[in-house]
């Protein structure tokens, strides 16, 4: 809920509450893609079907990874890159409504 009257601790009280609630945290992409197998005479190979797997794509240190995911965690690794996205959603929301609450709080001060 956002007020008119909103101070700058209002907005980081709210920011805090939402960033508690969002935990698992991710921020990346999850692909599945489907390789081929080191084994010969895999069936699977074959048919040209390739292996499923599940790949994170994200940053470290400004430079691209890639961390397998094994299948049954693919969908835990999703909610969280979901909830990441909500973060940065939040981010930017906080910094619109930090800006306005200083401004209100500016505008109330006695001028000199």
């Amino acid at each position: 809920m956002r007020s008119k009257n909103e101070t700058p601790e209002d907005v980081r009280q709210w920011l805090v509450g939402a960033v508690a609630r969002l935990w698992p945290l991710a921020e990346g992409s999850l692909s599945l893609r489907r390789c081929p197998c080191i084994r010969k005479g895999c069936p699977v190979c074959a048919e040209s079907q390739g292996h499923p797997s599940y790949i994170l794509y994200a940053r470290r240190s400004g430079k691209r990874v890639s961390i397998y995911v094994p299948e049954a965690l693919a969908q835990d690794i999703e909610s969280a890159i979901q909830n990441g996205r909500k973060l940065q959603q939040l981010v930017n929301e906080a910094g619109v409504r930090y800006t306005q609450a200083l401004k209100r709080e500016r505008m109330s001060e006695p001028r000199k």
